[in-house]
Order: C-alpha cells, then structure tokens, then sequence
C-alpha cells in the first residue's frame, strides 16, 4: 500500500519521496512534506502544495488529496482499501513479504554447553529468533548460528564435576574443588555416565578429559531440546570453537603483521585501545594458553571471511564490555568491524504469585528455561518476552497469564482473533465466504479499525530496522484493542452492513494471525 501510493507520487516529483502520517487522523492517511521540493523549484510551499495537489485527483487510490500547511494530504478511497483487503485474504500468512538483496549472519543464544538452558538465555534465543522471522519474512538472506563454546577451563570444568558426581555417587570420599558445576543434572549425568563407561572408568583422572567432550554432547543435546521446546526455528549452523582454533597459528601471524599484538609479563596482549577499548587484553596467558577473547577473535576471522554483508551479534548484557575488545580485533584483521552489531539482551525477573519465582533444584541456582515453558507454555513466554525491548530489564508475574482480562496481553490478542471466529462461526460462514464482498461507502469506525491492521508491513520493516520486535507485539494488542472497541460499538451479524463488517473483521484477523506467526506464536481459534 505505502509503496503503491509513493509510485504514484513519483510521477509527479522526480525525487525521494518521504511519505509520513499526518498529525491529526482528519488529516488523512498519509502526508507528504513539500519543503524541500519547493524550495529546489523555487516555489513557494503552499502554492506549491496546492498545484501538486491538484495532480492527484485523477487517481482512483485517493478519496481526497489536500494541501494544508505546506504539506500534501492523502485520504485513500474505499476502492484502494478494498484492493488491499483482498490482498491480505488472499495472501494470508505472505502478507508483507518482500525481496532484499542483504545478507545477514545473525548468531545468538550460544549459551555454554555446560548445562541446561536457563530463563536468560531464553530471553536470547526468544529475541534472536523473533528478529529472525521477520528479517525472513521482509526478504533478508539470514543465516542463523549457534557459537559452541566447546575450548577452554569451562569445558574441563564440567569433566572433572562429572567425574567426582560419579565417584561419590560410587560412594568414594570426594574433595570437591573451589569451583565445579552443581546441580541435579549433573549428578542425572554422572548416573549415565557410570551406566554407559562402567565403575572402574572413575578410578583413572585421564579419564576427565573423555568425559568433558562426552557430557559437552550431552549436554548440547539438553540444549538443542530445550530450543525446540521454545519454538526456536532450528539453527542452519553449529560453530565449534575447539574446531576453529585449528586457524589460531593464522590469526596470530595476522595480528603480528598488523603490530596488533606485543608481548609483557610473558603473555601476549592485543592493542585494543589503539580502538578505543579501556585497556590492552591478553590473548595469551603466560602458561601459553589463549583466552576466552582469543576465542572471539578467531570466530569473528571466521565470520568476516565468509563475506557477509552484515554480522549481527546478540549477547547477555554482562558481556557489555566485550564490544570494544572484538571489534578491535576485526579492525585488526583488516575487516570493517562497523559491519558487526552487537545487541544486548537483559536478565529477567520472574515471580509467581509475586513472589520470587523458585529455582531450579535440578538446576542449582538458576530458573530453567524448561521448567518455565512447562508453567506457562512457549507461546505465552515468547509473546511475554518480545513485549519489551530486548536491553530493557524485564520482570513479569507467571500467574497473570492465568488472567482473563486486558492486563494479560497474550489473551487480550488471542480474544480478539478467537473472537472474529466465533462470529463466523455464529454465521456458519467462513473468510473466503467474504472475499468477493466489494468495500463500499466505509463508514470512518471501518475504516480506521481496517487501515491500522493495514500497517503491519510497515511494522515489521520498524522492528526489523530498530532490531525491536516489540513494536510488533505493541501494534497487535492496539490492533486488538480496536478490534474490540469497533465490535462494543457496532453490531455485525443481522446488521445491514453485516457484508462489509465480516470482510473487514476477516482481514484483521488474518492480519493478527499473519503477525503471531512471524513471531512463532500459535492463537487459538477458539476461547
């Protein structure tokens, strides 16, 4: 719709057009400022607007053009509002798709494979996913990837948690060091691990480094389930960063040549202030082994070289000062590190009956993603998390998606959609019955509530631009909450304009389903 009515107005101004919405609703639809085009012809703004105003009466698109102010005010035509119903029912869930020709690499979640998923990285995965589906839908070329932190201490770490849960589960006295990985999983692990390797396998620590890369696949195992029951979409890549750091030898020799790196204390540190980052990083620690951002360096080597034409990072809001040092790196490398943003994802706080929400004793001392999806289900806890934007702190009650009413906008969205069905229903009709309905003589209330959904495009094009899906969920609740201020105040079954009502509530339920399944939620059709 918004590109159609720019078509036509470049047949009157050879220029960028800037269609904007007008302050007031009397105003119209759409607005175009005449300013600069004015100004380029040397022409005053409202003759100018005026004159131009004029061209527009021919097409069948505008109800009314008029000038006001030095702008160009568009009311479309009940024709053109009927052109684009018929769209919407006819293209259903592609409403709003397009073509771009930008390739993206978006990688999120990430979580280490150390344990199972808990509610903050949910949060991630919810957002990554989101952004996602709707760059997918506007036509971007987007790879997903998962980074496997698969190298390092952590791993160890879980091998040698493993190994000890095993031994005192074989009731050997344990020592337990400072750090180690707690948690009833890991001793469900443990439990496995002794039925599949035998007993005599924890009498031997050279064991432990077996075990690590074992309980890494288990776990990632625990992980990829633990997605799928998030309604993630599944990842098209699955990076290691044992199996990269096969390039590090690489790396470093180009961050040699680049005078990036300089030796202290016996260890190697990267120039990362020479790019505005608070201090220099080690990259290698004095007994020879590479830090966790020599990890980072390498991935991002991999990424950049795999040509892209943008990289889209989404991290815990803890890895905050991470930015700085990785994008030093790139520049390093001889890559624009501007092509790579980093979106920041906040911690939750959940309650249960106000109350803090408990922790997971299988867990140990954190919410579990699972158990939270098993309280309240995916779709509510997706539609919930993408209510706010992702680097904003976010706190919910579970109890109030219980609720029944407005304050619970999982069902007041759901309600509006069941609602329009239930009058079909009623009607013993269904939206194709409607499609053939011409939208005539449209009163303002049906118009209005038909030109909002009408926006979900334009929506979606804001969300994905801004990296805020929430404005998606923001546009249907007010989608819904016009849905049923429209129904409150007109009747529809046995009305004489019960026709033109239905095709209306028909596109504005298909709009709202449209927009939940980008967002990879399900509605219920009925309530």
């Amino acid at each position: 719709m918004k590109q159609k009515i720019i078509n036509i107005i470049k047949n009157h101004i050879d220029d960028e057009i800037i269609l904007q919405k007008p302050k007031k609703e009397e105003f119209g639809h759409f607005a175009v400022p005449v300013f600069k085009y004015a100004k380029q012809e040397k022409r005053n703004p409202m003759e100018y607007a005026t004159e131009l105003a004029t061209s527009f009466e021919k097409y069948g698109e505008f109800e009314s053009v008029e000038a006001i102010g030095g702008f160009v005010n568009f009311k479309l035509s009940d024709s053109m509002m009927n052109e684009m119903a018929n769209r919407v029912l006819e293209e259903k869930n592609n409403f709003g798709k397009d073509e771009k020709k930008e390739t993206i690499l978006l990688e999120y979640i990430s979580a280490n494979p150390t344990g199972p998923m808990h509610i903050g990285h949910a949060r991630g995965a919810i957002y990554g996913d989101a952004l996602l589906r709707i760059g997918r839908h506007l036509g971007y070329k987007i790879v997903s990837e998962y980074y496997v932190n698969d190298a390092g201490n952590q791993i160890r770490l879980l091998g040698v948690s493993l190994y000890l849960s095993a031994r005192e589960i074989l009731s050997y006295d344990v020592k337990w060091p400072e750090e180690f990985y707690k948690g009833e999983y890991i001793k469900e692990l443990a439990s496995k691990a002794i039925d599949k390797f035998g007993k005599e396998y924890f009498n031997d620590e050279n064991n432990i480094e077996n075990l690590s890369t074992w309980a890494k696949n288990e776990m990632l195992k625990v992980i990829k389930q633990d997605i799928a029951n998030l309604k993630v979409t599944p990842f098209d890549n699955w990076v290691s960063e044992k199996k990269l750091y096969n390039k590090w030898d690489e790396v470093l020799n180009k961050l040699k040549k680049a005078n990036a790196i300089y030796e202290k204390d016996n260890k190697i540190w990267l120039k990362s202030t020479v790019y505005k980052d608070g201090k220099d990083r080690v990259v290698v620690r004095d007994d020879g082994r590479p830090t966790y951002l020599a990890g980072d360096i390498i991935y991002h080597f991999d990424k950049f070289k795999r040509n892209f034409d943008k990289y889209i990072n989404i991290w815990g809001a803890d890895h905050h000062g991470y930015i700085a040092r990785v994008k030093a790196a790139i520049e390093f490398l001889g890559y624009d590190s501007k092509k790579l943003e980093i979106l920041l994802a906040q911690m939750v706080a959940l309650l249960k009956s106000g109350e803090p929400y408990k922790m997971s004793k299988r867990a140990g001392n954190f919410i579990l993603a699972s158990d939270v999806v098993e309280d309240i289900g995916a779709d509510a806890l997706r539609f919930i998390f993408l209510t706010k934007k992702a680097d904003n702190a976010l706190e919910f009650d579970v109890d109030d998606l219980n609720k029944t009413d407005s304050s619970n906008p999982v069902f007041y969205v759901n309600y509006a959609y069941a609602r329009i069905n239930s009058i079909f229903d009623k009607l013993n009709k269904t939206f194709d019955d409607v499609k053939e309905v011409k939208l005539d003589n449209l009163e303002k209330a049906e118009k209005e509530l038909l030109f909002f959904a009408l926006q979900l495009p334009y929506e979606l094009e804001d969300s994905f631009k801004n990296r805020e899906p929430h404005r998606v969920t923001n546009f249907l609740i007010n989608l819904a909450s016009k849905l049923h201020s429209f129904y409150n105040s007109n009747k529809v079954a046995g009305d004489e304009r019960e026709a033109i009502r239905l095709k209306i509530l028909a596109s504005v339920a298909t709009i709202i389903k449209t927009g939940t399944n980008i967002l990879g939620i399900e509605l219920k059709n009925r309530m």
